[in-house]
């Protein structure tokens, strides 16, 4: 992603039909909320099962919406009220998000990773 034409922030997850969900989280917690990189990949995630799945058999839940169990009980609530249906997994199960910023400004790569499954990892130098 591009900030004022320069270089700002690349991201990726393994997650499958997620990967267009969850790095887009993370990029609004970054713009739109001022968190931190890791705060952004590490704050309590979700993502929909609207559209028909890319694996077999393909199936499509409308109005499904998966959430981690620290998403607050006022929010799961509200979407269940607005009819979604409404799927709690346990802590830390989603988002597998690494990703990268640069500041050009003060020449600073940052690199930050989803400490979720122990899989994932930023190295820079």
């Amino acid at each position: 992603m591009l900030k004022d034409g320069q270089p700002f922030l690349v991201s990726g997850t393994p997650g499958g039909d997620q990967q267009d969900q969850w790095p887009l989280h993370v990029f609004l917690n970054v713009v739109e909320f001022g968190m931190g990189l890791q705060e952004a990949i590490d704050s309590p995630s979700f993502h929909t099962l609207h559209a028909p799945s890319s694996f077999y058999p393909r199936e499509a839940r409308p109005n499904e919406i998966v959430v981690e169990n620290r998403v607050p009980a006022d929010v799961i609530a509200e979407l269940t009220r607005r009819g979604h249906i409404v799927r709690v997994v346990g802590a830390w199960n989603l988002n597998y998000t690494t990703a990268v910023t640069y500041d050009p400004s003060r020449r600073l790569i940052e690199g930050a990773a989803s400490s979720r499954a122990e899989r994932h990892y930023a190295l820079g130098w």
